[in-house]
């Protein structure tokens, strides 16, 4: 989202949630010593299907699935033949398709939302649909939920959210799935996710998804959260990018550079991995502007419906484009976990609302913003490339611990009005190796990541 004040789907979510109710960490270093948290003192459960075993247990239509370094799920024969209007071109096409539906996953955290998010190649000529359907604690049952419609290019379909999906207990707001009214005391209790792989018709092409997983979570209501107590020095060597470089280019994309804090952070973390485009997928882009990267994350990311380039599962799902690169949305429970990752190499992007005074060094407030942790001072405080700077020179900034833990953790917040607001309650953009060494896998598992 961009730097100003705009309404976000969060500010939606969260005035329901309202409206309901008002009718002592470990240091990073002693956890490496102790091994991974217990997972049940989470209020987060990410879980994900990932391997051959994974993929053959899942409700095969149509779909076979693919041995090798990275198993997957691909078409194999299809299921069947069908046409798909595309609703931000009016123009109708026929798609042959084939199903996957993962077994039922039992949350460990009964969950108030739960956000999925999926890596996968999806050559020119094919795209996917992910599909949710779940179980409340009342015993019944939730529709089955399109949480997204997507594709790496845009020359097929416009990736897509979809908007007024709802049951009178649940709804989606563009990317996450949220009870109605969380005081009741409803929850989600499970859920199995429902892959749909598109080819044109009569062509052997196929998407293959390597990763398919949801976070779900039941975070309470905040205004502050716990201090954590500082554990890691050190910092990594992330691209600084940005985003107020490129205010007012492709404006078709959310208005411009200016609201491009979600493609721009992960532009960051995508180099740092060693991802790159070449000049040929980067032709499109005016040669007259810099870092001309960012602008095609922007339109690589961008959600027709949302009219925004803040999808979350988008941003995953266009880092995991990239080889050797795979990438999840979850959440964690203190800058201890993100010392974790920083210590064994993984950078994170977090998602963050706070007014002007509420993060010294800022500079600016904000309905909605992603930024790249990449480190802590000797003193415990966060060290980020901050995409809302004036140039890059300018992106890397220090913001004081409490302050930063505190705006990204909790989940209400007043704005400028005095209003209660949403906060993300913790949200973060995950990017890692396919292949993560022995120390990343440990690190990712103590933040609750398969």
């Amino acid at each position: 989202m961009s730097t100003g004040q705009q309404p976000s789907r969060r500010t939606v979510l969260t005035a329901a949630v309202v409206a309901a109710v008002a009718s002592g960490a470990v240091p990073a270093s002693a956890r490496a010593a102790d091994g991974p948290a217990p997972a049940p003192s989470r209020p987060v459960d990410y879980h994900a299907w990932t391997t051959y075993h994974d993929w053959r247990l899942g409700t095969a239509e149509g779909v076979r699935a693919v041995a090798g370094p990275r198993p997957g799920v691909a078409i194999g024969a299809p299921a069947g033949r069908t046409d798909y209007t595309d609703p931000h071109t009016g123009l109708t096409a026929t798609w042959d398709y084939a199903t996957w539906t993962s077994p039922v996953h039992r949350l460990t955290v009964p969950a108030t939302e739960v956000v999925s998010s999926w890596n996968a190649h999806t050559p020119d000529g094919t795209w996917l649909q992910v599909e949710l359907q779940g179980t409340y604690s009342d015993g019944t049952a939730t529709p089955w939920y399109v949480m997204g419609r997507w594709a790496a290019g845009d020359q097929d379909i416009r990736r897509t959210s979809v908007d007024d999906q709802s049951d009178g207990k649940s709804s989606i707001w563009t990317d996450t799935f949220a009870i109605d009214d969380a005081s009741t005391g409803l929850r989600l209790t499970d859920y199995r996710l429902r892959l749909t792989l598109y080819r044109r018709p009569d062509t052997h092409l196929t998407p293959t998804v390597w990763r398919l997983g949801a976070m779900g979570s039941d975070v309470p209501d905040r205004f502050t959260v716990p201090a954590s107590t500082p554990g890691l020095a050190g910092e990594l060597a992330v691209p600084r990018y940005s985003q107020e470089i490129h205010k007012g280019q492709y404006p078709e994309y959310d208005g411009g550079g200016e609201a491009w804090c979600s493609p721009t952070s992960s532009q960051m973390i995508i180099e740092y991995w060693g991802g790159r485009l070449t000049p040929e997928q980067l032709s499109w882009v005016d040669p007259a502007y810099a870092d001309p990267q960012v602008d095609h994350a922007a339109r690589y990311t961008y959600d027709y419906q949302y009219e925004g380039c803040g999808n979350w599962p988008f941003n995953a799902a266009y880092a995991a484009t990239f080889k050797g690169l795979q990438a999840v949305v979850t959440r964690l429970g203190s800058l201890t976990d993100l010392e974790t990752l920083i210590a064994a190499g993984i950078p994170a992007i977090t998602s963050q609302s706070f007014l002007k005074t509420e993060l010294t060094g800022a500079g600016y407030g904000t309905s909605g913003h992603l930024m790249t942790v990449i480190g802590f001072t000797a003193d415990g405080d966060v060290i980020a490339n901050d995409p809302a700077s004036p140039d890059d020179a300018a992106v890397r900034r220090v913001y004081l611990r409490r302050e930063f833990e505190n705006i990204w953790l909790r989940t209400k917040r007043y704005d400028a009005n005095g209003r209660v607001r949403s906060g993300t309650g913790g949200v973060c953009y995950l990017y890692f190796p396919a292949h993560p060494t022995p120390r990343q896998r440990k690190a990712l598992a103590a933040v609750g990541v398969c």
